[in-house]
């Protein structure tokens, strides 16, 4: 992934969460499972946004609605995402056995 990540050119962040305790903190289920975090003061951060891409899994071309998108331009816009939460469809998490 980190080579992907480097090839396309991701402008953020990647991470590995080698012991899973991210994804549980935060309650993932499925991947992806997205959690849009917004900073709040010099080192809080909250959820503003839980869920879902788009509304589209399968089919790019299909996608009416861009879940994440909208949120990220809601909360550029000084505002509130809506909705704040939507059901994360995809694999679900195989959790590591330790």
């Amino acid at each position: 992934m980190k080579e992907r990540a480097e090839k396309e050119g991701y402008p953020f962040p990647y991470m590995m969460d080698e012991t899973q305790e991210i994804a549980k903190t935060y309650g993932a289920t499925r991947t992806p499972h997205v959690y849009l975090l917004e900073k709040e003061g010099e080192e809080k951060y909250r959820v503003a946004y839980i869920g879902a891409i788009d509304d589209n899994t399968y089919n790019p071309e299909k996608v009416e609605k861009q879940y994440l998108r909208n949120a990220l331009n809601a909360l550029m816009n000084g505002e509130e995402p809506e909705p704040s939460h939507t059901k994360a469809v995809g694999c679900t998490i195989k959790w590591a056995n330790k």
